[in-house]
């Protein structure tokens, strides 16, 4: 006896969703110390296992979480549709995947180049910052003539630094 209607239907796959996005949430908490291309793989994996749908009613068209339908066939026996949800969570993962690896070979070198940027961008204000204290007077070139040059002092050992005002 069926006795769900259209609305307990969206409402139940509303639920559903609501649930996936925070376990996703947390998942996505618990790998944030991983190093990146293992942590954005298993987020990759989890998400397929929580939002991949699998048919279970083909004459009404009603669809359920694979990973549900899976644990519940297999671990209740209450229905046959366990190997269909594992094709399916099969078939969304290496899609999944192949869209993924697609992201990381388009990624992969505009972060190369990217880098390389910043460590000619380094590189360079390293040599500046080494030229700057180089040229660096004490006194800020303080006693300076009009032309940059400084005066010879008559006797080095009472020479006297006025401030600039």
């Amino acid at each position: 006896m069926d006795t769900m209607t259209e609305n307990d239907y969206l409402i139940a796959w509303g639920l559903y969703a609501f649930a996936a996005i925070g376990c996703l949430l947390v998942w996505m908490r618990i790998t944030r110390w991983m190093w990146r291309w293992l942590r954005e793989p298993l987020r990759l994996l989890v998400a397929v296992l929580l939002f991949s749908p699998t048919i279970i009613d083909p004459v009404k068209a009603k669809v359920a979480p694979s990973i549900a339908i899976t644990a519940l066939d297999l671990l209740f026996k209450v229905g046959n549709n366990a190997w269909r949800a594992i094709s399916d969570l099969f078939m969304y993962g290496m899609i999944a995947f192949a869209i993924y690896l697609v992201f990381v070979a388009i990624r992969f070198p505009i972060e190369r180049a990217a880098n390389a940027r910043k460590e000619q961008a380094a590189a360079a204000n390293a040599a500046a910052r080494a030229e700057d204290r180089e040229n660096d007077q004490p006194f800020g070139g303080a006693g300076d003539d009009r032309y940059g040059r400084a005066p010879v002092p008559a006797n080095p050992q009472r020479m006297r630094v006025e401030p600039r005002l």
